[in-house]
């Protein structure tokens, strides 16, 4: 998991944006978190934190639901040196629910908190399987 990308490329975006209309979307989010920010005297699952609590909300009026969260315990198959510290999943009502969240600019300004707090941040789409 060597990734500095923080935010969504366009095509990401646009990606998503194809996805099928009324159709729901689960959103699996892979992290991990910086050990230390100085400037903020704090640790990145701290910051993590404090930004969740805020992000709570906008996922509540979207409709969308924490599914699963859990925190890693050990990697079986993989890289165990460099795993992450937490994974969890939120089911969207669609694709634009999440859309909608990202591209207000009240959930942009504690977004910023996502991004200083993470090493490493994942998000995968992905569509339930019958």
């Amino acid at each position: 998991m060597h990734l500095t990308q923080s935010k969504p490329l366009p095509e990401q975006i646009h990606q998503l944006m194809l996805y099928p209309k009324e159709t729901p979307i689960v959103m699996v989010n892979i992290l991990r978190f910086k050990k230390k920010i100085e400037k903020l005297n704090k640790t990145g699952k701290e910051i993590y934190s404090e930004y969740y609590e805020k992000a709570k909300v906008f996922i509540a009026k979207s409709g969308a639901k924490l599914i699963w969260k859990g925190a890693v315990a050990s990697t079986v198959i993989g890289d165990s040196t460099n795993q992450p510290d937490l994974i969890f999943l939120v089911e969207y009502p669609t694709a634009d629910h999440f859309l909608n969240i990202v591209s207000n600019p009240a959930y942009q300004k504690i977004a910023e908190s996502r991004n200083i707090a993470i090493e490493y941040g994942g998000l995968i789409a992905c569509e339930t399987l019958k």
